[in-house]
């Protein structure tokens, strides 16, 4: 791998990192990380108890909003992927129950000394 590559991987761990306290912080119970099925990846899969629903998370980064903001770039492909490797881990661990979820996006923008968060709760659906 490239340096580049590897430096992405690590960057990327640390925001998931960052995102996974930034919601424990906010009282949702973090069950997983980086589930993958044959679809995707989800990076974290929280319980939201007041809510009573499972919380799928996606983690961006944009340095700059020069090109658009970190959302944004959770596409329809990319939704569709992350929808069917959520029905594979409802499948997987809750598979008598009927249960109800949602997808965030947890939103990180700026220099990596001075993030801003933003969290996008029911970002699609």
């Amino acid at each position: 791998m490239t340096t580049s590559i590897i430096n992405r991987i690590e960057i990327g761990k640390q925001l998931e990192n960052l995102a996974a306290i930034y919601l424990q912080n906010k009282n949702l119970k973090l069950l997983e990380r980086n589930f993958r099925s044959k679809f995707g990846e989800i990076d974290l899969i929280f319980q939201d108890s007041i809510q009573e629903q499972i919380v799928f998370v996606e983690v961006r980064y944009r340095k700059s909003i020069s090109f658009g903001e970190a959302a944004n770039t959770v596409n329809k492909s990319k939704q569709n992927k992350l929808i069917k490797t959520a029905h594979c881990y409802l499948n997987y661990k809750f598979r008598e129950l009927p249960i109800n979820c949602r997808f965030d996006v947890i939103s990180c923008q700026g220099p990596l000394d001075r993030i801003k968060i933003d969290w996008i709760i029911g970002a699609f659906c």
